[in-house]
């Protein structure tokens, strides 16, 4: 298998080309602001969930530890502020994770029936990062909110044994 090696400079004006394009569209209005360096695979991720919606910041409270010791299994908690009614609900959950290989780290779907927004769940993470939640509702409007991780030994890249 042949390896393409890329320079960082051509990486970081990919990711900065990338992240200004979807910034220019919207995406940073409404008091939420993305990651300044995001990897192609999380771009395309954020820009199929969104759909040229605008996030707002607000409603989505995610809590994750400050600093993760180990990358393979970092608790991480979303609620988001719904009165689960019939007319205004949470859809979806989407936990994203700008700097793992791969950026959508779950999809967690609620109907009224849910009762509440909540879920608790361990996931992988890379490296350090600022990992993102963002919530659909059911007018159609996105919600986003963010908690940064320190992580000392990164998850994704171990070598299966």
């Amino acid at each position: 298998m042949t390896h393409q090696r890329y320079s960082r400079r051509w990486f970081a004006g990919v990711v900065g080309v990338a992240a200004a394009g979807i910034a220019h569209a919207g995406v940073g209005g409404g008091g939420f602001a993305l990651p300044e360096v995001m990897s192609d695979q999380a771009v395309k991720a954020i820009s199929e969930l969104l759909a040229g919606r605008t996030p707002q910041h607000g409603r989505v409270r995610l809590e994750i530890p400050k600093l993760a010791e180990n990358g393979l299994s970092v608790p991480l908690a979303v609620e988001v502020e719904s009165p689960m009614t019939a007319k205004d609900h949470v859809r979806t959950v989407h936990i994203v994770s700008p700097a793992n290989p791969i950026a959508t780290v779950a999809r967690v779907h609620f109907t009224p029936r849910s009762g509440r927004a909540f879920l608790s769940t361990r996931i992988r993470l890379a490296d350090s990062q600022r990992v993102l939640a963002f919530a659909e509702m059911s007018d159609g409007s996105v919600w986003a909110g963010d908690a940064s991780v320190v992580v000392t030994l990164g998850g994704c890249l171990d070598p299966v044994l």
